[in-house]
């Protein structure tokens, strides 16, 4: 999986490439959560246009980035899930847990 950070104002957009399905990717993007969060960047948006597939523990990644961020008064959102992603949050419940968007613009602006 690649890992790709852009800023858009005072959000930070990262953007996925590839499975999520644990292993040294998964550690990096658990990083990368906890360095935004040290420089005090606490609005993300996480693009997974390009995510085909999720396991446990790419699941358990996110939620993990989720709680780390909200433990220090930010937020995370999901943006560009594919069908198959966004049906796996719904049976899993998650879709009440992310707040998920399909345009970047939109997703933006709900830090507002």
């Amino acid at each position: 999986m690649r890992i790709k950070t852009e800023e858009s104002g005072s959000v930070v957009i990262i953007t996925l490439e590839g499975d999520m399905i644990g292993g040294p990717d998964a550690a990096r993007l658990a990083d990368q959560f906890r360095v935004l969060i040290d420089q005090g960047k606490k609005r993300i948006i996480v693009n997974m246009s390009q995510v085909s597939y999720i396991n446990s523990t790419g699941l358990g990644i996110l939620i993990g980035g989720l709680t780390t961020v909200r433990n220090k008064g930010g937020e995370l959102k999901l943006l560009k899930l594919e069908k198959k992603l966004r049906e796996l949050l719904r049976i899993t419940k998650l879709d009440c847990v992310f707040e998920i968007f399909e345009n970047e613009e939109e997703a933006i602006a709900s830090f507002a």
